[in-house]
Formats: C-alpha cells, sequence, structure tokens
C-alpha cells in the first residue's frame, strides 16, 4: 500500500487534457506576460471570491506584502505600527508584516479551532493598532462577527491570509477573501486551487489598493517608464493564469470531495490519542488540510508509524513561529497553546484525488495506533 499526502501528478491528471490545450494555447500565441490569460483569470476569480479587483502577482507571500506595502504607502499605516495576527500560523503571514516595518501582535489560538481567539483580541488593541490579520488555516473560516465588530470599533484594517481556503465561505454566504478589506491568496500547486508553479493574487473592493497593489508588483510603474513606488517584479505569468482559469472551474466539485473525505474522517477515527478541533459546517471548511492532534507526546510515533504502513502525512507546523530563529526576540515568549499545536498537529491525506478506499484504510492504521 502506498498512499501519498497528495500527488500533484495525479491533481493535475484530473483535468489534464483542458491544462495541456491552456498550456499550448499560450505557448503557441507569444504573449507570456499580462495578457489576456491574466485579465481573464482575474475576472473570474474576482467574481468567484466576490470582489470588485484581483490583481494577480507572483506568490502568495508576495501577495500579503504588496497590501500592507500598499497601506503604507495610501497612508494608512506607517512603519512602527501594530498589527494583531494569530501566533498558529505559517510563517509568511508574520513576514509580510515584518517586511513592512509593522509590528506583529501575537494572538494565542482557541485549541478547539486552531483559529485565533477573538475573546483575546480587544486585549491586544493598542492606539499604534491599525489591521487584524486573519488566518483561515487548513481551509477552516477564522472569521468571526466579533472580529468584524472590533475592527469597526477601533477603525482596523481587516486583511485576510486566504492562501488555503480557496472556496471557503462564511455564515452569511460571503466567500473569504472578500470578507476583510483586502485578502492575500495562494495559488502554490499543493493548495485547493493550484497552479503548477508560485502564484499568488490580491483581492479587495478598494480601487485605490487594487490600483497600488498592481503598481507595486509592476516595478512601482503605473504608466511605463514611470515609476512612482519604489517597487519589485512581482507578477502572475500567463502560463499560470492560464491553467488556474481551467482548475477553477471545478474547485466546488473539488472541494466536494474532499467534504466526503473530511467527514469520513471525523465520523470513524476513534483512537483516544487522536483528537479533532471542532466540526465546522460544510461551507465553513474548505478542508485544505485534514489536522488532527495526537497526544501523550505520541504525534510523531504516529507519523512514523503511519509512514512505515505507506500513508504519507506532515505536521504542520512543527516550529511555532515564534520560536524560529529569524525571530529569535521572540524565542522566550510562553504561548502555551501555538505551542501545543506545534507539539501535536498531524495532517491526514486528503484531497480531489484521493479514493474512499485509501481513506478507510487510513482510519483502521490510525485507529490501530496504539
Amino acid at each position: 500500500m502506498a498512499i501519498p499526502f497528495l500527488s500533484l501528478r495525479d491533481v493535475t491528471a484530473l483535468h489534464g487534457e483542458e491544462i495541456n490545450d491552456a498550456i499550448s494555447r499560450v505557448v503557441n500565441g507569444g504573449w507570456y506576460l499580462q495578457g489576456k490569460e491574466n485579465e481573464s483569470f482575474e475576472q473570474n476569480y474576482s467574481k468567484f471570491i466576490g470582489t470588485r479587483y484581483c490583481v494577480g502577482c507572483a506568490n502568495g507571500l508576495d501577495a500579503l506584502i504588496w497590501i500592507f506595502r500598499a497601506y503604507l504607502e495610501m497612508g494608512v499605516m506607517k512603519r512602527g505600527d501594530e498589527v494583531i495576527v494569530p501566533a498558529n500560523t505559517y510563517i509568511a503571514t508574520i513576514l509580510a508584516i515584518t517586511e513592512n516595518g509593522l509590528k506583529p501582535i501575537l494572538v494565542e489560538p482557541k485549541f478547539n479551532t486552531l483559529e485565533i481567539d477573538d475573546s483575546l483580541i480587544e486585549a491586544a488593541i493598542t492606539p499604534k493598532t491599525k489591521a487584524i490579520a486573519v488566518v483561515h488555516l487548513y481551509g477552516r473560516n477564522a472569521y468571526t462577527d466579533e472580529i468584524g465588530a472590533l475592527c469597526r470599533k477601533y477603525n482596523l484594517k481587516l486583511v485576510e491570509d486566504n492562501a488555503q481556503a480557496h472556496g471557503c465561505k462564511h455564515t452569511d454566504g460571503r466567500v473569504t477573501g472578500s470578507i476583510g478589506d483586502a485578502a492575500g491568496h495562494s495559488f502554490y500547486p499543493g493548495k485547493n486551487l493550484g497552479a503548477l508553479g508560485d502564484g499568488g493574487a490580491v483581492t479587495t473592493n478598494d480601487p485605490d489598493l487594487a490600483a497600488t497593489v498592481r503598481a507595486l508588483a509592476n516595478y512601482g510603474s503605473q504608466k511605463k517608464y514611470v515609476f512612482k513606488y519604489t517597487g519589485r517584479n512581482s507578477r502572475l505569468d500567463e502560463i499560470q493564469a492560464a491553467v488556474l482559469n481551467v482548475k477553477l472551474k471545478y474547485l466546488v466539485e473539488d472541494n466536494a470531495h474532499r467534504k466526503e473525505v473530511a467527514h469520513y474522517y471525523y465520523e470513524h477515527i476513534n483512537n483516544p490519542l487522536i483528537s479533532m478541533p471542532d466540526l465546522l459546517p460544510d461551507e465553513l471548511n474548505a478542508y485544505h488540510l485534514f489536522p488532527i492532534l495526537v497526544s501523550g507526546g505520541k504525534r510523531d510515533g504516529l507519523h512514523d508509524y503511519l509512514e512505515r504502513n505507506g500513508v504519507g502525512t506532515v505536521c504542520h507546523y512543527p516550529i511555532a513561529p515564534h520560536k524560529q530563529e529569524c525571530y529569535r526576540e521572540w524565542n522566550s515568549k510562553s504561548l502555551p497553546i501555538t505551542e501545543k499545536i506545534a507539539d501535536e498537529e498531524l495532517s491526514l491525506p486528503i484531497g480531489p484525488t484521493i479514493s474512499m478506499d485509501e481513506v478507510k484504510a487510513i482510519v483502521n492504521l490510525a485507529n490501530s495506533f496504539k
């Protein structure tokens, strides 16, 4: 038995003929940057998300960097201002904040949701706070109405990191990526909506922000050879845009299979060493990952056991951001819930190509582990 964590070859093969046709169209067309494929994808993705604007860029980290940089250029923020961010996140969210000379204020998650604890946010707000960054980690909706109320009360920008939650929604039907003032998206190959390389986008309803982001990602230029900002080259290429246009058509269908897999895990995993975050209503989880928590210091043991039996698993993320060397000034911080998640989290295979027979085999192995 060999069950990979995620086979990108199989994922691509699901829509392989259309993807190959799209790539050939771009190659034979002879226009490889900032052309009709980008224009088409930006229109289609903004419609899917529910925003007026979508700006393609090189990757998900850049998408977040450009949002905060744009707010600096627009005078909404200044260097040294604070951004509240979940302590339990992939480090890219925090890198985008510090890259812009802003100060991340780390707030613990809830252990039963793995997402930022909205009851702790208000105590972290100071006169220097200018934004709350929510991360829809693992594909789970992290936004709450309480967070929205705090943004209105304190006049804060709400920035969404939607890198892992393509197709996730809020209870009112809004798609994540359209809930805040701006959102960064990643199209890394392993994501629910993945390119065949790096890619990213910013979505927003703010025309000034969209125009500023587009310029920043194009060397700082809004007109050829005229540079308003000191920008960078961070553009989504035509081939990736064409591939994403194909895969976007099947995103809802592919996410539906992920949900079927997740429900089987929830209903049939019964090992007392294993717990799972609260089951959310289907629309609130895109199931990019399926995280479980393994108690008693047994996470690595379960990982090795499953690997020996042919099942690929991944630990997301075994070293919390505040324990990383690049943020050594935070290394002495005590964030016990974040650290507990880092010690116990293990992601089981989930994706559009895994079969239910494979899922059943994984469950049987997980339940037999002692």
